[in-house]
This record gives structure tokens, sequence and C-alpha cells, in this order.
């Protein structure tokens, strides 16, 4: 007998109209534990908007979603679930706090952050630094370290409570081309080892194909793809984004 492997997200005829314009059209989808994902598609597409609904942060016209077999509006273990919104990254430069009390807020989101501070606690904050490799930047105030490190120390942050889904939107804000491979290795290092699902919302096209499990082009409605290699042609991203697309050879292979 197969067993029945019950999604995380299971998002059913989902439409969204704001002001009478269509922003999200009958997207059905599901998410599964262990799976990296990414969201691709063009400005405006309603990439963002999909991931807050997925959220409960805004409301659909119609449809469903469901989180662990239950209702969203009846799901209540949002601890499960670890969110870095668009531009996390960027702080008021001259907040007075290290990238350790960053992480910290993490662990003491419902609590006071003055309260006292358990020696599980302190593993739990050096163990999401460490796996997000800003544990030797642990002193440093959060306005002196670049847009990739206080990146990093969000998603630290959503890491230190202990989430088993881990949704980024745009995490490589900030993040310069030379860092971007080992950013990328450091994400799909807590998927594989650490056995984080991951559901990532990116313009990146081209590094993403190589190691995600699933993609999901949005603009408007969603095409879901389980072989994402196959479907990074110059046609498939001429259309997704209205524009020429080209084919080009690098260390890899071809891509647009």
């Amino acid at each position: 007998m197969t067993e029945f492997k019950l999604p995380i997200f299971d998002v059913r005829h989902l439409y969204l109209k704001i002001k009478n314009q269509t922003v999200l059209n009958n997207i059905s989808l599901q998410i599964f534990s262990g799976e990296y994902v990414a969201i691709i598609g063009p400005n405006g597409g309603g990439k963002t908007t999909f991931v807050k609904t997925l959220l409960n942060l805004v409301k659909p016209t119609k449809g469903s979603i469901k989180i662990y077999g239950k209702d969203i509006q009846k799901f209540k273990e949002w601890q499960k679930i670890g969110y870095v919104p668009q531009r996390a990254s960027l702080t008021d430069k001259n907040f007075p706090a290290t990238a350790y009390e960053i992480v910290k807020m993490g662990v003491m989101a419902d609590k006071n952050f003055f309260a006292f501070i358990t020696k599980q606690q302190e593993h739990t904050i050096k163990d999401a630094m460490l796996k997000m490799d800003v544990w030797d930047i642990k002193d440093k105030l959060i306005g002196e370290l670049s847009g990739g490190q206080r990146q990093r120390v969000m998603i630290a942050r959503a890491l230190s409570q202990k989430p088993e889904i881990l949704i980024l939107d745009e995490p490589n804000t900030g993040v310069d081309i030379i860092n971007q491979k080992r950013f990328y290795e450091l994400l799909r290092n807590l998927n594989k080892n650490e056995n984080i699902t991951i559901l990532f919302i990116t313009h990146d096209v081209g590094v993403i194909a190589d190691d995600i499990t699933k993609m999901v082009s949005i603009n408007q409605k969603a095409n879901v793809c389980t072989n994402p290699t196959h479907s990074m042609k110059c046609e498939f991203v001429s259309n997704l984004y209205g524009i020429e697309a080209h084919l080009i050879r690098n260390h890899k292979g071809m891509s647009c």
C-alpha cells in the first residue's frame, strides 16, 4: 500500500482580486516536507502576494489553503514556519543592536527581551548563527555589516525559532555576485542536512535550477515544474518575463 504524504501547504483554486484587478488567478499547488522550492516570475506578477496568502497575511477572494491538513483559519502552529520578508536586511544602520542580539530576538519573540536566557536558548542562538556562518560577527553592530551579512543574520533569527519550513522573499537581496553561490549553498545545506523545507522567491534564475526540487513560476497564474533544469529554456523564460531571452554557454552548460 502506498503511504499518503500530507502536504505542508495545499492550495486549491486560489483567486485574489484587489480593486477589481486580478492578482492571483486560479492557483493550485502543493508543497511537501523536505522540498527546496523556488518561486520565480516578473515584478508585479504576484509572487510576494501569493506567499503572504500562505502566511494568512492576505485573504484570498476565493479558494482554499490548508497547512498540515488544517484550514488556514484554524491553523495555530505558526512557530513551525519561519519567514524572512523582502528587504528584511535593510535595517536602520543606526539601530543599536549586535548581530547576536538580533538573532536573540527570534528566541525571545514571545517573551520579554530582557528576561533571563537559558543555556539551551544560548545554544539555539549559537547553532542558528553557525548554520548561517555569522557567529564570527556576533558582536558587531547590525549597521556595521554588509547587506549579505545582515540578510544571513535575519535568516539566523528565523532559524532560532526552529521552524520546519523557511519562507524567504528574495533572500539574496544585498548579496553581491561573488557571495551568491556561497549563500545558496548555506540554504541548500539547511534543506539537505537539517531537513528544513525551503520556499524562496528569487529573480536569480541562472543559479537556482541545478539545486531546487520544484520551481513555481507565478504571473497571476502558476506553473509548477518538478524538473526545473529542463524548464529553464529560453522560450519558457521569454514567455514568463515578456522579454526575448538568448542562450549563452557557461561552465555548467547552457542557460538563458
